[in-house]
């Protein structure tokens, strides 16, 4: 390989704030998932890596009525608590770690929001970030208003993330006086009302919590629809991208996202596409080989788990459905990421393919000698991230729980492998999160 540089890498809480360890043989460590202790341990794990972020999935409902029991009994979608909360705790175990909570403009007003999140950015240092998400189906917790439609949910993200920029920029350059010696603290002329009256939110400023020192609070979107790939160009500080990582795939896809931001009059440079990876890291490519050929012929029990695992992200009771029978499009209601679905169906033909198939197809493994998936040593990964940085990519997101053993499973070999190769960063800038990712 040549031109290794260094990347950026996340982690992504995939689970969400919710019983780490279920299902696990690892339960039996004994972490109450209910507690900071968890967290805050994997959390300062990841910053001694020199990971940039942990991004906390979230999900405010536990679903429609006909899949609650799916998100519950096995703890797949439910119970989550609610990660903005938890973020303090992580702030408070470390140092420079950013940590980016899911939010939904459906469950903070906008000005509430901007206090909030102002608050959690001065506390930490600057190292918060925000994973703005257009969760539709949760509307009903949050007033009588009918459900968005996919894009009008968009709109309304928009519209929400603007007004509470505006609040943050309520305060002008020179507003926060502090001179001791006049006693002035602030200079009341220079905060202006922001009166705001759109079509989803109508509030006033200005903003009742001082300006950044070191920039606002990250944002982060996982949109992989048009309308999605347009908000991240307009708004977004990082895309966690979902794509097949071969040459032409991740040029395309962030070819997409560099436009979608030029046409709105910013840089390509301003957004960090980060793909999002769930590597299985053995000791030797002969256990890469066995653990992938295991995976093959995957048993009916394997896929109805992962019919289970998927009918919680997409709101949709995979389970009832003959595996032997091609899906209805139909089913999927109009609330139902496009992403998500595009996960489940990949490149074939929904019409024709039997469930049997798509959930086989997600039950295979690869290898990543080969590039066909993601199992492999620490020397492989490596080389993907280095051929992924010829390919001018910013970094990659790993994907899988925040429990101390994932961690551990996942990192141990990794991380002396790519600081070796000089892909991962082993000092912070200091000045929070929205510095370390503009570093490189």
């Amino acid at each position: 390989m040549s031109g290794a540089r260094l990347q950026h890498f996340g982690w992504f809480l995939a689970r969400g704030f919710g019983p780490h360890g279920w299902g696990h043989p690892y339960l039996d460590w004994d972490w109450d998932w209910t507690r900071p202790d968890l967290y805050q341990q994997s959390a300062r794990e990841l910053e001694q890596a020199g990971f940039d972020f942990v991004l906390i999935e979230d999900a405010p409902s536990l679903g429609s009525p006909q899949t609650i029991d799916l998100r519950v009994r096995h703890a797949f979608g439910g119970p989550k608590h609610d990660p903005l909360l938890l973020a303090p705790y992580l702030f408070q175990a470390t140092r420079a770690l950013g940590v980016i909570p899911t939010v939904n403009p459906a469950a903070y007003l906008p000005y509430t929001a901007a206090r909030q999140f102002a608050t959690l950015q001065h506390l930490s240092g600057h190292r918060l970030g925000l994973n703005v998400v257009t969760d539709t189906a949760s509307a009903r917790h949050f007033g009588d208003a009918p459900q968005l439609g996919h894009d009008a949910a968009y709109d309304r993200a928009e519209e929400w993330l603007a007004g509470i920029r505006a609040l943050w920029r309520s305060w002008d350059e020179g507003a926060l006086v502090r001179d001791a010696a006049s006693g002035v603290y602030a200079d009341g002329s220079r905060l202006h009302a922001t009166a705001h009256r759109g079509e989803y939110f109508a509030f006033d400023g200005p903003l009742n919590a001082v300006p950044f020192t070191a920039g606002e609070p990250v944002i982060a979107s996982p949109g992989g629809s048009g309308r999605g790939l347009g908000f991240a160009g307009a708004n977004s500080d990082i895309q966690l991208a979902l794509a097949p990582l071969h040459e032409k795939s991740v040029r395309e896809y962030r070819a997409k996202i560099h436009a979608a931001a030029v046409e709105r009059g910013r840089r390509p440079d301003d957004i960090k596409i980060l793909f999002a990876i769930q590597p299985v890291i053995v000791a030797s490519p002969e256990e890469a080989a066995r653990v992938v050929a295991a995976s093959l012929a995957p048993s009916d029990a394997t896929l109805r788990l992962i019919a289970q695992r998927q009918s919680s992200d997409l709101e949709t009771d995979l389970t009832a459905l003959d595996l032997d029978a091609p899906l209805d499009a139909r089913i999927f209601g109009d609330h139902v990421s496009h992403g998500s679905i595009r996960r489940l169906t990949g490149d074939r033909d929904v019409a024709t393919t039997p469930l049997r198939e798509h959930l086989s197809a997600l039950a295979r493994l690869g290898r990543m000698s080969d590039r066909s998936g993601f199992v492999g040593t620490a020397e492989e990964f490596a080389d993907l991230i280095e051929e992924l940085g010829e390919w001018g990519n910013d970094g990659v997101l790993l994907w899988g729980d925040l429990h101390p053993v994932t961690i551990h499973r996942t990192l141990d070999e990794l991380v002396p492998v790519l600081r070796r190769r000089g892909i991962l960063r082993r000092d912070y800038t200091g000045q929070g999160l929205r510095a370390d990712l503009q570093a490189f």
